[in-house]
């Protein structure tokens, strides 16, 4: 049964997109944002999602609970730039439909 959400995605221009991200596609939100092309090709999702670059780097902030911080997610954050007590990977944040009206700012590219 597809089941679509609504997920709301601040830019690094700081313009505001409300997209409709699939949950049944096993996506998570760096791969949206790369389908949906809301950061320029190559500056986004470097590593292809293995929590290795922070490229992917993005603020939440809506009041959703996501799961824990695994070890890697919390290694890359310890060293990249930008970060605030709301950063997350997005190829860590996998989209289900508990996310539905998720808000995340895209951090500024390193």
């Amino acid at each position: 049964m597809e089941q679509d959400i609504s997920i709301t995605i601040i830019d690094r221009q700081g313009v505001e997109h409300t997209i409709d991200a699939p949950t049944d596609m096993n996506m998570n939100l760096m791969e949206v944002v790369r389908s949906y092309e809301l950061a320029p090709e190559g500056t986004i999702g470097v590593c292809g999602g293995m929590a290795m670059c922070a490229s992917c780097q993005c603020y939440v902030l809506s009041d959703h609970e996501l799961p824990e911080m695994g070890m890697d997610e919390e290694a890359m954050l310890a060293e990249a730039f930008y970060v605030e007590d709301n950063s997350r990977l997005g190829c860590q944040i996998h989209i289900s439909p508990e996310l539905e009206g998720l808000k995340v700012q895209l951090a500024p590219e390193s």
